[in-house]
Order: structure tokens, then sequence, then C-alpha cells
């Protein structure tokens, strides 16, 4: 660890002086940037030709987040330590730019926004204008990790920031409204799941300025007693600050943050030499100030600042209305922004002196731009835990468990000796075991940081396994740790993935825009396991039963996002090894925990992974040089290749000299023309896979739209035939749940039957044997609860 001096010091009255002018500027810099396209130096008189014809931003939280940066500058300073800003008020995004500028690491990111008035102009003429930036914290503001855009996931990614990282303080402003949201509810857990001996510490500061952009919000309107006791019994110890005088605010902000930085050290000191003690306290901020701090008290007669009417653009009429235009003007330059540029338009030196040194500036810290930090996992071979397969479709496995023991050596081989940092975490609501992945505790344990009992199972304070039964934790937390340079699997049922499906989404997004920028170093990938899927979550019932978050992935940037089926354990393992080692993609693995039919060797699922999608020769009945089958069979992820299989097989019993070739599909996105995803392919090598004007028969893990929605622009797509599930499920056993949405072997027989070039001799047999079969089925699940042996029992043959 590195020594972090705490020789904290109170404010002299220069100090403070210095530092409000400071905060002066950012606050100008901020409302120029929200109104002012020409004149932003204030040079001369504002006309309405100054004003921006689209005023967009958010004034209301920009004053308060300011206020925050300004204080740490100088603790950052005074201390020469790490810190990260994450702010859950995303739409305060001037308020940040305005003090990366002032620290000059926006100029060194992006050389033609100057420090000077030329640059200035660009700082503000670039604010939510066309070919401009977003309003929001956005991935291209530097220091941020954290767009804040969807309220709810700021303190869960600062925590996943602060694990692991054991010099890091990450302060996590907290908005009144967001603190409404049931993601940041949730993430007040964190003290349960922080070890001081290792990680970095969090210090969230709940900045209640009373309202959100119609109303109140009900912590700003909760008493300090109230929060306290909240905040207590999540365990944090909260200190108060609150008021409108500046002065008197910053010299108790700044106290605040110094008694949280000493009280930070104190237990990070104690803990790295005796040990982390159970249910450790941590202090939190609680900071009361005006919303729309310093800007237009009262607008036409209406009070403005301390109001929702503060949220936005206080003044939205400027251009027609000369009387918000004076007040517009007045408020500008309230802030002296003569003394804040000097002649050539550049910060004079002594505000642009106050910002820390080098990678210390908050904007310029490497923990915001994790791609700096990021060493490649150290992975073990994935031959030491391949199955034999020495003929496909007679093993039987649980498909997941080769990963448990996978991830059981990655952890071992990538945490460091001494137990102060880690490269690799799994985080997983609660279902680590449940999901087969147990074999990782043989090398680490859950966290959990408050009091254990003998009853415990795999439970300590020095455990890298984080479960918390929220799907938002998890995801965010695995967010946060892979922003700041590391590596990490988020493990989930299938369902209840969609419980944090926008937070997928989100994430794509950041790392869609993230590669556009140079300076942004790529970060490992964001992999979700998702498993108990539909199919085999039987147990449960239809609450559990649902593949929606294949289609929400779907649509989103092809250059990021990626979904992969694995058939069985091999090519599960061939897939996790390549994600693990992957940069800026968003890896979505389908593959369901229960015990499975295995298919390939460990080489040939290699080939696979690499080609995407393949022919099974071994499965079907073409000859080998036979170009024109009579139908195609696919299939896409476990029980949809089991069904298939089956199906070729009945095929191959009863119409042998009807040609059956049958496709695997483990690369979904390589079904999408070769222009719309890297992985997509050419039209004639879908035609060798495929045939130019066959038909196919698609069994699909998710719903079937997603097949035909992945399939448009390639030849002839009305000829493929999808079936998957269709929203019909419940309490029931493995099989029934395939008749159910008509996606069993019999289905796909009949289905096959119909699309076939040929009418086979025997087909009529045939579909009345289908049909009987399912008969029989209906009845025996209904009377002895099982499936038909030679269903429960089926390989292949």
């Amino acid at each position: 660890m590195t020594e972090t001096r705490t020789d904290h010091a109170a404010y002299t009255d220069d100090e403070l002086d210095t530092d409000l002018r400071w905060w002066a500027a950012a606050n100008y810099l901020t409302v120029a940037q929200i109104y002012l396209q020409d004149n932003v130096l204030l040079r001369e008189p504002l006309t309405a030709e100054h004003i921006k014809p689209r005023l967009l931003g958010h004034w209301g939280t920009s004053p308060g987040l300011s206020a925050i940066y300004t204080v740490l500058n100088r603790v950052i300073r005074e201390t020469d330590s790490d810190w990260l800003y994450v702010t859950g008020p995303g739409h305060g995004g001037p308020a940040l730019v305005a003090n990366v500028y002032l620290e000059g690491t926006y100029t060194e990111i992006y050389p033609h926004v100057s420090r000077d008035a030329r640059g200035v102009l660009k700082l503000c003429r670039q604010f939510s204008t066309p070919g401009g930036i977003p309003s929001h914290v956005s991935v291209q503001t530097p220091g941020s990790i954290h767009e804040g855009g969807e309220l709810g996931y700021a303190l869960v990614h600062a925590a996943g920031a602060a694990f692991d990282n054991p010099d890091l303080t990450v302060v996590c402003v907290v908005g009144d409204g967001e603190a409404e949201t049931g993601p940041l509810s949730g993430s007040w857990k964190i003290p349960a799941f922080l070890n001081a001996s290792r990680d970095g510490a969090v210090l969230p500061i709940l900045h209640l300025n009373g309202a959100k952009i119609a109303g109140p919000t009900v912590l700003g309107r909760s008493s300090d007693s109230d929060i306290a006791d909240y905040l207590g019994g999540q365990g944090w110890t909260p200190m108060f600050v609150e008021g409108d005088d500046p002065k008197a605010v910053f010299r108790d902000l700044k106290s605040a943050i110094d008694q949280s930085h000493r009280i930070i050290r104190d237990l990070q000191a104690q803990a790295r030499d005796d040990g982390p003690s159970a249910g450790t306290r941590w202090p939190a901020i609680v900071l009361r100030t005006p919303k729309g701090w310093t800007g237009p008290h009262e607008v036409d007669g209406e009070l403005i600042e301390g109001t929702h009417w503060a949220h936005q653009v206080p003044l939205s009429g400027v251009r027609e209305n000369p009387g918000h235009l004076e007040i517009l003007e007045t408020w500008l330059r309230s802030y002296r922004p003569e003394e804040i540029f000097d002649a050539a338009g550049a910060v004079v030196d002594e505000i642009a002196g106050l910002a820390p040194e080098g990678d210390r500036r908050m904007g310029a810290t490497p923990y915001a731009n994790g791609g700096r930090l990021l060493t490649p996992l150290k992975l073990p071979p994935i031959a030491r835990y391949a199955l034999e397969v020495d003929k496909p479709g007679a093993t039987i496995h649980e498909t997941t468990r080769v990963l448990g023991e996978y991830m059981r050596d990655i952890y071992s081989e990538n945490s460091s000796s001494d137990d102060d940092g880690g490269a690799f975490r799994l985080f997983c609501p609660d279902e680590t075991a449940s999901n087969r992945l147990a074999a990782v505790f043989e090398t680490t344990d859950r966290c959990w940081q408050l009091p254990t009992n003998e009853h415990d199972d795999n439970l300590s304070q020095s455990g890298r396994v984080m479960e918390v039964l929220s799907e938002h934790l998890c995801q965010g937390w695995l967010e946060g740790y892979l922003l700041t340079g590391r590596h990490g699997l988020f493990a989930t049922y299938e369902a209840f993935a969609m419980v944090s499906a926008s937070m997928v989404i989100q994430h794509t997004k950041w790392l869609q825009h993230a590669a556009t920028l140079d300076w942004r170093e790529p970060v490992a990938s964001l992999n979700i396991l998702l498993t108990s899927t539909c199919w085999r979550n039987d147990h449960n019932g239809f609450s559990h039963q649902g593949p929606g978050l294949i289609d929400a992935v779907l649509p989103l940037a092809p250059d990021v996002v990626r979904i992969w089926l694995p058939p069985d354990s091999n090519s599960l393992l061939s897939i996790a090894e390549h994600c693990f080692r992957s940069r800026n993609h968003v890896n979505l693995l389908v593959v369901d925990k229960q015990p499975h039919l295995q298919y390939l060797s460990l080489d040939e699922a290699n080939d696979q992974a690499a080609a995407g999608i393949s022919i099974w020769p071994w499965a079907g009945t073409e000859g080998d040089n036979d170009d024109d089958p009579d139908i195609v069979l696919a299939g896409a992820g476990d029980v949809p290749t089991q069904e298939i299989l089956a199906a070729a097989q009945m095929l191959r019993e009863w119409v042998p000299y009807l040609r059956v070739r049958v496709v695997n599909v483990m690369d979904l996105m390589s079904l999408l023309p070769q222009a719309d995803h890297p992985h997509g392919m050419s039209e004639d090598d879908f035609a060798d896979l495929f045939t130019r004007d066959g038909h196919v028969v698609f069994a699909f893990h998710g719903y079937p739209r997603a097949v035909h929605q992945l399939l448009h622009g390639q030849p002839d797509a009305d000829r493929f035939h999808v079936r998957g599930f269709s929203e019909q499920g419940t309490t029931t056993t493995p099989f029934d749940m395939v008749v159910l949405n008509k996606m069993s072997r019999y289905h796909l027989v009949l289905e096959a039957l119909r699309r076939s070039r040929r009418v086979p001799e025997r087909s009529e047999e045939l579909v009345e044997f289908c049909h009987r079969q399912l008969a029989r089925h209906h009845d025996h699940v209904r009377e002895h609860f099982e499936d038909l042996p030679e269903i429960r029992d089926w390989t292949w043959s």
C-alpha cells in the first residue's frame, strides 16, 4: 500500500477565498455551457444572438457538485492521495466538464479545447449541441466511470471501483432524487462487503437539495434524525453539513471530508495490521444546500433558487424575453468573469494552480480510465478442465460445473499473495452453488464483513465471491470493477437477468462510445452467464422461465455485443476463455446448469467457437459431397440442440433416404449479414451452411422472433421456420416444457416433413407416430410426474 499523508489542515481565510474563486469559475463555466454560443467571456454586453437556440442541461445540482469537487481538490493536495469522483446526478454534466477543464485535464485530452478564449468558446459551443458532447457525465468526460443518465447506480459503481483498490477513496455523490430508486436504496449495503484490509473506501455524500424535476424528494423532506437512523442501520456513521452561506458550508464540508478521511485511514490501518473487524462502520456525509445555489433567486415573482424550478434551465425564454436576458447577464457577472480569465481568455494562475498535480487530478486519475491499469488475466489452460467425449451425445454432465473449476483456478492464479489486491471476482445473487459453480469455494469464500456463526457455509471476510440477492448490485459492482481495470463474471438465473437489463444496455452504450475515444483504453469485457434457463427451470415454474435478455441485447451496438449459446461443457470452456481475454465487449453466455448430453471434444469446440456456426456431419444423413439436402435442421442452445439431434435421429430411422443436414449455432451473431456485425456471414458462406433455397427448421433457445430479426437481410430468410420459447411454461417435466412450446423433437420432425424438398415414403406413418407420442407424453407426465423413459433416457446413437 502507498503511504498517504493525512495531515489535514483547517481552512485559512486566504485558502477559503481562493477555493471560492475556483467554485465561482466552475459555476460560471457551467452556466456558460448551458446558455452561450458566443461572447462566452462576457467581454461585451450580452445579446440574444449570444444565446443558444436550444437550451439544454441541468443547473440545479451543478453548484453542489462543483462545491464538492473544489473541496476535494484541496484535500487531495494536502494528503497526496488518490480519489475517484462518482456523480449520481449525472445531469450535472456541465459542472464536471467545467471542473475538469479548470484542472487542465480536458485540454490535455482534447487539445482543440484550448486554455484560452478560443478554447472556452469551443467548450461552451460543444455542450449539448450536434457534433458536441452530451449533457450527462458521459464517457467523453475525463474522470468519469458513471454517466448517471439512468439513476440508481452511482453507489454500486463506486463500490465496484473500491473493491481490490486499497489506495483509492471513491467519493460518490448521491442525489436525493436518485436516492428514491430501488437500486440506490439497495446499494447502501456496502459496509457488509467492503473489506478495509484489502479494499479502498467509499465515501458517500448524500446531496439533499430538496427537489427533483417537478416536486420534493423523500429524503429532502426527511429530518436529520430519520436520515441518521436510516443510514446508521445500513452500517454508516453520517455527518451533516447544511446551509446556504458558501463560506460556512465550505468550512463545514472541508471539516467533514477531513474527518471522514482520517476515520477511513484509521480503519484501514487497523485492518491491515490486525485484520478487519466485523461490522465496520464507515463515514458518510449528508450535504444540504439549495437547489440551483447562487442562481437566480426569483424570476417573474416566482421563487427559483431552492425549488424544483431550478432543476434544469431556470431562464428558458432568454432569447425572446429581454428581462430574462438581463437576469442571465447579471447572474453570469455575479461570478466575476473578469477575475477568472486573463486577457487571453486563460484561467488565471491563482485559480488554475488550485488543481492537484498529474494523475492526482480527479479528471486524470487512471482509476477512471481502467484500461490504463488493466493487466491480462492469468488463465490456466482449459484442457485441464475439458471433458472426454469419445462419442457425441452419449456422456451426460452438468454443463456449467467445468466453468466453476476453471474460475476456481483463475482466482488462485490472479490473487496477490499478501491478499491486498486481486484481479478477478465472481458476482452472483446467492446462486453460486445452485448454478454449479461451487468449485470456486475451494479457493475462496463468499465475501462477508458482518458477524458469522458456525452454521455459515463458505463465508469469510477474505472471500472474493460476491453474493447479494440483487441483480442490480451484482452487475453494478462488476461494472465498477471492470471500468477501474479488473476482470470478472456475473452469473444469474436467466429470467431474473431482466431485472438489470437496462444496466446492460447502458454499459453497452458506454463501451460503444468509449471505442471512439483514443484516450479511453480498452477494459475487460462485461461477461454475463445466464443459467437456470427457461427450458430446465421446471422445478420453479413459469415465473423463472424467460429468455428475454437475448432480445434486449440483440439490437445493441454490433461492435460491442456478443451472444453465445454453447451446447455443452467443452464449448462453454472455449467460449469462456475467449470472453475472459476479450476487451470492450458485452458477452452473454447462455447455458443451462443441469445435466446435459455432451457432444464436442475440446478441439472440436475450439474450432466451432471460432467459426460460430458449423455443420455436424455425424448427425446428418446427407452424403459427403451433397450440397443439396432435402431439409436443414439447425439448433442454437443446449436443449434445442438435443431436440434437433433427436429429430434428426428419428428422420434417419424412419426415412433414411431423406437427405438431412444438421447445423449448430454457437455464436448467435454469426447469423447476421456480414455488413451488420463483425461476426456476420457473407451470402456465400451463409448458403454453404443453410443452402440457397432449401428450408430450415430452426430450434432456438429464446423467442423465435430474435432469429427472424437476425436473419433479415440474408438470402430468402422466409424459408427459416423457427421454434423456440413462446411464453408457455409451468412447473412440469423438462420434456413437457419443449412440448408446451412446440419445440419438441416430434414437432420438429412434423415441421421438417412439411418443409422437405421431397415427400418421403412412410412420412404419413411418421406423422402418426409423432402425434401418438405427443398424446402418450401428455397422459404419462400427468400420471407418473416424469417423462417417458425413451425421452428421459435418450442418447444419440
